[in-house]
Order: structure tokens, then C-alpha cells, then sequence
């Protein structure tokens, strides 16, 4: 069997890494200096870059000037991006721009696709819920009135919320079904609070007050919110995996020039020990990661659901990606507590995509469940 990229998924990566080349991790203030010291705005001399790229177009067909490539390729893209700590909403905008194509009516697709992937319409997604810990599409309601859709609700932790041009919002009807909501961020009965996450980057909460919006704006379609979280969700590892890497990378170079005794303290064995088992975590990551990608890639039957994998791959992210960023504090030294050093940055993110995932416990109960509703035998 083979495991390797495909050829066009690696012209992807090396678009990617030319892109983010320029970008220098250390250069936005550390999110523990000062709440002024975040910036207003996400990278947008970067987002032009990776829409000239067409990074930004990976998943639309060729009719929007897209690759028409899957989920594997947007991994890709994205653990290049984290590597760097890209300030852009690259995984929002890409995965609800999927969920307008796979989902959206022709009208909507003609209006949204070609901005989004030229990258001069911005789109976001609100996954997070009322609280970030209630299901997102049980925060807000939606009713129709004659013509018109009228969303009422609250939706926390939104990336990026301010600067975007619409927000894809998952709401929920009387009848149980979940819809998904496209709405400007300049329109009437929206409010959006200012919010700043663990990694000192924008966020908003979205309150919405009888926001009206025509059917045109909704996709009604059955397991679209679960497709466009399930994508959120792989994307968020793929993230974990690249923040990672980026972590070890630095710590190895610093423990093999740190000398102790007169000897790199990469040599001891207390530090290759730990090392090692964070390099093993990263290959766990790594490996999890492209099983849950390619199921909703190729949406391959299994012994378990989809969302088995996505489960897997989120207990080894949520864990792995903190327990790399411990170790490289402890093995840095004083300089792991130094705020001008680039590791405390690289630990604010990790300490935020670990929040986003979850706790790998509430992981490992979801996989149980599914394992006891679809027994391996």
C-alpha cells in the first residue's frame, strides 16, 4: 500500500513553505507583555501571498480557479502555517468556503467562492457555542418568517470575528434540524464583543438579536454542520502537529548547543529521554492526523464512523501538542520563561489549539461510545 503524497499534494506543501518563509514567528508581541501589544488585524500582506498562491482556493473546483484537492492537501498547508504562527484565518476561511461548495445553492456559490478564494471576502466560522463547551449549533436559534430567516442567539470564541466579511453560523430550528447561516458582519441585529484568545489573537462574540436574513444567506442541508466541524476539527490537529514540530525543532537546537559540564546537554540522558518521547508523541499526532484527514477525504467506509478517527486524532493533538510544550520550557531553562523568546509564543498557541480541541478524556468518552454503538467485531 502506499502511503505517500500525492504529486499535487506536494506542490501544495512547496507553495506553502515558499509562502511562509518570510514569516518570522518572534516578530508580534508576546500576548503576556500587554492587552494593546495584540494586533488589530490578521497578517494581510500574508493572506494576499497565499491568494496569489492560490492556498486560499485548495478545496474549490476549478470553476472558482481552485486545485479541487481534499482535506489532506489543507493539512498540509496548514502545519506548514503553524510552524510559522501564520496570523491568518486560513483554516476558517477554507474549511466554510468547502461547506458553501459541497452544500451552498448556486446563487450563494456564485456570491461567496470567487472572493473567497481571490481572499477578498473573508469568511469565519462559529464553532465554539454560547460558552465554548455546549454544542455550537444548540447557541442559536432559527426561525423562518415569510421569506426571511430570523437567528436569535449568542456564539463565543469566533476567530477573527471583527475583521471578517461573513461568518458562517451553525443554528439550530424548532424542528431539530441544524442549519448554517451566512451572515455579514456589518448586518442589522449583530453585535460583535471583543475577545482576545489564550495566544493574545483576536476573537469575537457574536450576539444576535433578531437577525434577519434571506433563504438565500441559509444552507439546509443534513450533515453539513457536522462535514464543516468535522474538517475544523482535523484542521485544528494538523495545527497542533506543525506548532509542534516547530517546538522540538528549537529545542533540539538549543540543547545541542546548551553546554553543561563541558558537554552539550543534549547528550545527557535525562534531556534525549524526554526528547524522544516527544518526538514519539509528534509521530502519533502525525500518524492520526492523516487517518482522520483521509476518511473525510475519501469518505472510506470503516468499523467505526468517521468521527472515530477525528476523536483518536484530537486525544493525541490535545495532549501531545501541550505535553511538547511543557518539556521544551523544562529543557530550556530560564529561557523557557522568557516572554522575548519565541518559545513563550509558540506556548500561548499550543496552550489555545489545546483549549480548541478539548480535553482528551471528552475524546476518549466520545470513543468509547462509538465503539459501544458499533462494536469492532
Amino acid at each position: 500500500m502506499d502511503f505517500t503524497f500525492t504529486e499535487e499534494q506536494q506542490a501544495a506543501v512547496e507553495a506553502a513553505k515558499a509562502v511562509f518563509a518570510p514569516v518570522a514567528p518572534d516578530g508580534v508581541p508576546s500576548p503576556a507583555l500587554s492587552p494593546g501589544a495584540v494586533a488589530e488585524d490578521f497578517d494581510r500582506a500574508l493572506w494576499k501571498r497565499l491568494a496569489e498562491a492560490d492556498l486560499l482556493s485548495l478545496l474549490l473546483g476549478s470553476e472558482y480557479d481552485g486545485a479541487g484537492l481534499d482535506a489532506i492537501a489543507l493539512c498540509l498547508v496548514l502545519r506548514e502555517s503553524a510552524r510559522v504562527l501564520a496570523r491568518v484565518p486560513l483554516l476558517e476561511s477554507s474549511a466554510a468556503a468547502y461547506a458553501v461548495q459541497t452544500f451552498g445553492g448556486e446563487e450563494l456559490k456564485r456570491r461567496v467562492l470567487p472572493g473567497a478564494a481571490r481572499g477578498t471576502l473573508v469568511l469565519t466560522v462559529a464553532a465554539n457555542g454560547r460558552t465554548g463547551h455546549d454544542p455550537a449549533e444548540r447557541a442559536v436559534a432559527a426561525r423562518q418568517d415569510g421569506p426571511q430567516w430570523v437567528l436569535d442567539g449568542v456564539q463565543t470564541a469566533v476567530p477573527w470575528a471583527p475583521n471578517a466579511d461573513l461568518v458562517v453560523v451553525p443554528a439550530h430550528t424548532a424542528d431539530g434540524r441544524t442549519v448554517l447561516a451566512l451572515v455579514p458582519t456589518g448586518q442589522e441585529g449583530l453585535r460583535i464583543a471583543e475577545q482576545t484568545s489564550t495566544s493574545g489573537e483576536r476573537l469575537g462574540e457574536l450576539h444576535l438579536a433578531a437577525v434577519r436574513l434571506p433563504a438565500s444567506e441559509l444552507i439546509d442541508v443534513d450533515g453539513a454542520w457536522e462535514r464543516l466541524h468535522q474538517l475544523l476539527a482535523t484542521g485544528t490537529c494538523a495545527l497542533a502537529l506543525g506548532l509542534g514540530e516547530a517546538v522540538l525543532a528549537m529545542t533540539s537546537e538549543y540543547t545541542g548547543k546548551r553546554e553543561q559540564f563541558g558537554f552539550p546537554i543534549a547528550t545527557f540522558q535525562a534531556v534525549a529521554v524526554q526528547a524522544a518521547d516527544r518526538y514519539i508523541d509528534l509521530r502519533a499526532m502525525e500518524v492520526t492526523l492523516w487517518q482522520a484527514a483521509w476518511r473525510i477525504s475519501t469518505g472510506a467506509d470503516g468499523a467505526l464512523p468517521a468521527a472515530g478517527d477525528i476523536a483518536v486524532a484530537k486525544i493525541w493533538a490535545s495532549d501531545g501538542v501541550r505535553r511538547v510544550v511543557q518539556t521544551a520550557q523544562h529543557l530550556h531553562g530560564g529561557f523557557g520563561s522568557d516572554v522575548d523568546y519565541p518559545l513563550h509564543r509558540y506556548h500561548a498557541w499550543a496552550k489555545q489549539l489545546e483549549l480548541s480541541l478539548g480535553p482528551a478524556a471528552a475524546h476518549e468518552e466520545a470513543l468509547g461510545e462509538l465503539l459501544g454503538a458499533h462494536p469492532l467485531a
